[in-house]
This record gives C-alpha cells, structure tokens and sequence, in this order.
C-alpha cells in the first residue's frame, strides 16, 4: 500500500472491493496508460507507433459472454448489458488520460467474472518499453494498481486482471500472465468459449 493506493503483486495478488448487498452504486473506472518509451530511437519511437489496447472479455450472471474492445468497434454500454463502457481508442500512447472501462457497479448482481486485457494492436511487441499500468477507480475507495512487469515481449496480448463476483462479493485478482496470440488465444486460455472472426477498426 502507497499513499492511498494497493499495487496488485505476485505475493499478495487479490482484493475484495465491494459486496452486492452494500447496493454499491456509481461508476468504477479502469485506465490504462502506457509510454510510447525513452527518446533515443526505441520500438516505441517510430513514426508508426504502436497501438496498445484495453478491453476486457466479460460474463454475466446470465451466462451471457462477450467482448468489449476498440477492435470490432465492440465498444459495450452503459446504458443497457454489459454496463460496461470502453470510452475511447489511444492509439499512440500518448493521450494523457489512456484509455478507460467504465463499469456500471450498480448492476454488480449481474455480472459474473470480467477479464482486462491489453494487446498490441500494431507494432512490434515491446512490453518492457511500454511500461503499461492498469488503474482501477472504485467510486469513494481506494485506487487498485495492476503494473504490466515480469514482460514477455514476444507476446501480443496480457491478461491483465480478474474481477469475480463470487458469493456476491466483487474481487481483483492480478494475472498478468503473457499470451502468444490474440483474443481467441485469450479465450482458449480462460475457458471463454466464444467464437472468433477477424476484425479491424
């Protein structure tokens, strides 16, 4: 714990953040915001850049399971289910605010489990150089930091976070575990089960 905020780490990897019966309300925010890297001619320098992405595969209490990411133009909703909102799609790394989740916490009864996830959506893998964190903003409760380390950078995708609502009660768990592959790699590594077509944005 640091000035108010609880880093996620291999040794004390999980936390409970909210309780269905608590009727927890407002909007949680998760950000992601990486480095394009130091000055000096790195992967993260070239005029192309390289185009990190959040998003996070979901599964509501339904059973209901999907994707919300920039790819696809799956950006999700918080007007209705998911109630999860991606709100924009950085593609240099360097919009200062990153990129953001919004999840809608007072339908918390209707969600299952939601996996956050980053994946090089252009570029040369370099996750070292990214030096990517994931912030979580609980409404009136402490931030939950999640830093992309231990790099694997012949990876395209990290799995980055679980939240579970498991005996109605919301937990983080850090992952970030390095995927060979993209989201279908991703499903087949998390038991999703969905099906998976080529897109763009």
């Amino acid at each position: 714990m640091n000035l108010g905020k609880i880093t996620l780490t291999k040794s004390a990897p999980t936390i409970s953040l909210a309780k269905v019966r608590d009727k927890p309300s407002g909007t949680m925010r998760i950000n992601l915001n990486w480095s394009r890297g130091a000055a000096k001619g790195g992967l993260f320098r070239k005029q192309t850049g390289v185009d990190l992405d959040l998003g996070c595969l979901y599964e509501l209490a339904d059973g209901s399971r999907s994707v919300v990411q920039a790819l696809g133009n799956s950006f999700g909703s918080l007007n209705g289910p998911p109630w999860i909102l991606l709100d924009g799609d950085d593609r240099s790394g360097t919009v200062s605010g990153g990129e953001n989740l919004l999840i809608d916490l007072s339908h918390l009864a209707e969600f299952r489990r939601i996996l956050v996830f980053a994946f090089i959506y252009e570029g040369t893998p370099n996750w070292s150089a990214a030096d990517g964190v994931v912030t979580l903003f609980p409404p009136g409760g402490t931030e939950v930091e999640v830093r992309l380390d231990s790099a694997d950078n012949t990876a395209m995708t990290c799995a980055i976070a679980m939240l579970e609502v498991r005996d109605g009660e919301l937990s983080i768990t850090r992952e970030v575990r390095y995927i060979n592959g993209g989201q279908r790699k991703l499903d087949e590594a998390y038991g999703w089960g969905m099906t998976w077509a080529r897109g763009s944005k």
